[in-house]
């Protein structure tokens, strides 16, 4: 069954158009109703990212929230992987991040965790859609049973002495240069205060949020001004998170971008070296690369697909007892530490085997080339283009052109009537007849 409002990681769209005040104090009715659960004092923490609508938003939680007796902690701006960190760690029963990831600033989203960090799985979901679009009214507090709100001091310090804890016993970051891009978002005070008390020689970019400016022209969407940053001041590798820190990628000395993918192949090296895998093999979705999945072979390791979306990494991860997953886009999850994506510890992981190994990050975060690898997409009006005969035709033609050399991944869009066509491949010239192919008859058939 689809669902209304939950989409695959929470609650998004345009400020004040589609995430208004209204649907946030349902929305905190609704998730409050749903984890009230036994006799004890209930409460919830929230944060925020930097965007403009995040004062809205939170407010207007709150007061869902408080009219149905829970307790609210405010976090004020955090990353996303802090509040699930801190809403086990509070112990409340549910934890709020108010963001919309690396989206522009006019965006926002909702986003909840279950005591135990994790986000929601869909049948929880839609229960809280069914408390969304209900009448509420018999439901509510009576006046004596009313929430309380209040700020939470000191969070960021226990955030920053968790991801500092993930190092390696007895290392620091002391010698290396690094530039960190913040996305003036989540992360702005946050990953530098960690970075320097490790050590390291800190320069910080995307560090002045103003509202509008989370994500734009910076952070992991937009690496370009990091990496001429780091060419510019000649450090020793840039860290690039996005508007929530929940996904980073890094750029070397020489100003290259490593992308998720290598940033997998960095940790799952290390972590088989040291007996730290929990399965032999790292879980992603059907974008990661097929020289990924060739580079973990000769490691004798296994690479599991999923499909796209961080949630279905970490649902696979967790059914079947992987400690290390992620996106090419930068969502590494590392489950001995974070129940989500987390940019900072992803880097920080990513830096202890700089140390250990003592080499330029060219030379460590390089750890297999690329094949290439071509996205198209079609749109389309309406209809089923992917039923047409001569779609599916020209879909089995490409498959086989490409035959065990490469791979063709045909996925329609979750949010706009969109076909995304990827190809992958020893030969660029094969792989982009494949996509042509592909595209030209979804073409046809969307016409």
């Amino acid at each position: 069954m689809s669902r209304k409002y939950f989409g695959t990681d929470g609650i998004r769209g345009l400020s004040n158009r589609v995430i208004t005040p209204d649907l946030a104090l349902r929305v905190g009715q609704a998730a409050g109703l749903a984890f009230q659960r036994g006799d004890h004092a209930h409460r919830v923490v929230i944060g925020k990212d930097t965007r403009l609508s995040g004062y809205m938003i939170e407010y207007a939680m709150v007061a869902g929230f408080t009219s149905v007796g829970m307790d609210v902690m405010l976090l004020g701006p955090m990353p996303t992987p802090a509040v699930a960190m801190l809403t086990r760690s509070l112990r409340a029963d549910l934890g709020v991040m108010i963001s919309a990831s690396h989206n522009p600033f006019q965006d926002n989203g909702i986003k909840l965790f279950g005591p135990d960090g994790f986000k929601l799985n869909d049948d929880t979901e839609r229960e809280i859609e069914a408390l969304i679009d209900a009448d509420l009214a018999a439901k509510l507090s009576e006046p004596r049973d009313l929430g309380r709100a209040k700020r939470i001091e000191g969070v960021h310090a226990r955030y920053i002495e968790f991801a500092k804890r993930t190092l390696p016993r007895n290392m620091d970051l002391s010698g290396l240069r690094i530039v960190v891009d913040c996305a003036n978002g989540a992360a702005y005070k946050v990953a530098p205060e960690a970075l320097w008390e490790l050590g390291a020689e800190v320069v910080s970019m995307g560090v002045e949020p103003d509202g509008f400016n989370i994500n734009k022209d910076v952070g992991s969407t937009a690496p370009d001004a990091l990496s001429r940053k780091v060419r510019e001041l000649r450090a020793d590798i840039g860290i690039a998170l996005d508007g929530d820190a929940d996904r980073v990628v890094l750029v070397d000395e020489k100003g290259q971008v490593v992308d998720g993918d290598q940033l997998m192949a960095v940790v799952a090296k290390s972590w088989r070296d040291d007996n730290r895998l929990t399965q032999p093999g790292v879980v992603a979705t059907i974008m990661s690369n097929l020289g990924l999945e060739r580079h973990l072979a000769d490691l004798g390791l296994g690479l599991a697909r999923t499909a796209v979306g961080d949630r279905y990494v970490l649902e696979h991860m967790r059914e079947h007892g992987y400690n290390l997953g992620g996106e090419q886009s930068g969502h590494i999850i590392l489950s001995d530490y974070a129940t989500t994506g987390d940019g900072l510890i992803a880097a920080l992981q990513v830096l202890a085997v700089v140390k250990q190994q003592n080499k330029p990050v060219s030379e460590v975060c390089h750890c297999f080339e690329p094949l290439p690898q071509i996205l198209k997409n079609v749109r389309f009006r309406k209809g089923e283009p992917l039923k047409n005969q001569l779609v599916v035709n020209a879909i089995a033609a490409s498959r086989e052109r490409l035959g065990t050399h490469g791979r063709l991944v045909i996925r329609p869009s979750g949010t706009e009537p969109v076909i995304r066509v990827m190809a992958e491949g020893d030969d660029r010239v094969i792989v982009e007849q494949a996509v042509d192919d592909v595209v030209d008859a979804l073409t046809s058939a969307a016409a």
